[in-house]
């Protein structure tokens, strides 16, 4: 219900399974391409799945498939300038891997629902105060709004961790004018360096530039220099790049 499918959705799904979930998809959506990691079970959803014509099977890593070619065939199934959804049930140990993935192809979706860890679902909804190098990531692209809880006993064998379900809003265009999205993730990733210290400091470090020289540039900005990373805003950040980066990186206004 997070995705909220229509008849007109195509939807790709990351790590089905046993295609439980897969069901419910075909059952709404006009298309689901469903991409899953182990041969074994996907000869379980080709056996599972016969009676489901909208629902294409591929077996291998998503990492390693664009997303736009996982589309190119289905490309009949997409109004004219639609996009599509992700849902996904990922392995934790990829979540920020898969999410980068979308997120930054050059064909994104509009949505993304996926269920996480807990504690990396509160990481990527997190407000400044709390915000981390995964939120600035995550939050450049998108809307992220924690959905429901799910604790471990809904699984069996339980895992070690409670999970979340995360939705994703996907901007369709991001909420900054910057024509060079990897330097401005290049300076937030050396503000994170050291999340503990001031950001004069972590700067510094990370610029080449005595605390002095950093502090001032942040007063040019309007940010203190004795905060932290965690406590700057996604504007904040973009005000930041601004000043750092040389003027030819920016996109003309």
């Amino acid at each position: 219900s997070a995705a909220e499918l229509t008849s007109k959705d195509v939807v790709i799904e990351v790590g089905p399974g046993l295609g439980i979930l897969t069901k419910k998809l075909a059952e709404e959506a006009a298309r689901v391409i469903a991409v899953e990691l182990d041969p074994r079970l996907v000869n379980v959803l080709r056996r599972e799945l016969p009676l489901f014509t909208n629902v294409r099977i591929i077996q291998g890593d998503i990492l390693k498939i664009t997303p736009a070619r996982l589309l190119e065939d289905d490309l009949g199934a997409l109004e004219a300038g639609r996009s599509y959804k992700v849902v996904a049930n990922l392995p934790y140990y990829i979540t920020s891997p898969v999410l980068r993935h979308f997120l930054e192809a050059s064909w994104k979706p509009s949505l993304m629902v996926v269920m996480v860890q807990k504690e990396v679902g509160e990481a990527i909804a997190a407000a400044p105060g709390k915000m981390s190098l995964l939120s600035v990531r995550t939050q450049f692209y998108g809307k992220p709004t924690i959905i429901t809880q799910v604790p471990r006993q809904s699984f069996y064998p339980p895992p070690k961790v409670d999970s979340v379900v995360l939705r994703l809003d996907v901007y369709s265009k991001v909420p900054m004018e910057m024509s060079d999205a990897g330097g401005f993730f290049d300076i937030v990733t050396r503000g994170f360096s050291s999340p503990r210290k001031q950001l004069r400091n972590s700067l510094a470090q990370g610029l080449g530039m005595t605390p002095d020289q950093v502090a001032l540039l942040l007063g040019k900005a309007g940010i203190g220099a004795k905060r932290r990373a965690e406590s700057l805003s996604l504007e904040e950040w973009g005000r930041v790049w601004e000043l750092f980066e040389p003027p030819s990186k920016l996109s003309p206004c």
